[in-house]
């Protein structure tokens, strides 16, 4: 799901390069039927410029197919997560827009595998809330050294979202990061199919 976001096109080539066939849709070209309607085996929402309630069907998407495929946020598309399960978009403790930092993680899912703390590129100025009302929706994955949340996992549904960035450059191991989504969305597959 393409939030008008230039960064799009890294991460199809990222998921390209792994073997993965991808489609780049904006979030406005089409409607949530018409998406359901594809049959995605998983779906990536992309950052982007603006807030969850700005961003075409993101929302709709993390509310209609969280459960029934996995879903990874990335930034904004991270935020729309939040959001949907009663998470709150706020400002950063500082903006981190073209930026390096670390993130300690919990070394699962998504982080399988990656060191930590681990060395992201940022490009935001929002980040995500939880207070105690959805917690128990989220497992917090990672977080950065300020302890802004980096990193979620839905605790029920294959919806996880980062802040950061994994197909940026100042990102050191994305790859492995997209490597272990497509491993989840593997491991969702076959665990539906029994």
């Amino acid at each position: 799901m393409d939030n008008y976001d230039s960064f799009v096109f890294n991460i199809a080539r990222y998921f390209h390069k792994l073997g993965e066939a991808t489609k780049v849709i904006r979030n406005d070209a089409i409607s949530i039927s018409k998406l359901v309607g594809l049959k995605p085996r998983a779906v990536v929402i992309s950052p982007g410029p603006c807030t969850p309630t700005e961003a075409g069907i993101s929302t709709a998407v993390v509310r209609e197919l969280s459960g029934r495929v996995p879903i990874l946020g990335i930034c904004l598309g991270h935020q729309c997560i939040a959001s949907v399960f009663g998470g709150r978009v706020a400002r950063a403790y500082r903006p981190m827009h073209g930026r390096r930092s670390y993130v300690a993680h919990d070394g699962l899912g998504l982080f399988k595998g990656l060191p930590t703390p681990l060395d992201v590129g940022r490009y935001h100025s929002l980040i995500v809330e939880l207070d105690q009302s959805c917690a128990q929706n989220f497992i917090v994955t990672a977080r950065s050294e300020e302890g802004e949340i980096m990193a979620l996992t839905h605790g029920y549904y294959p919806t996880y979202g980062v802040q950061f960035h994994p197909e940026s450059i100042l990102t050191s191991q994305g790859h492995v990061l997209f490597m272990n989504f497509l491993r989840l969305t593997e491991d969702f597959r076959n665990h539906a199919e029994q």
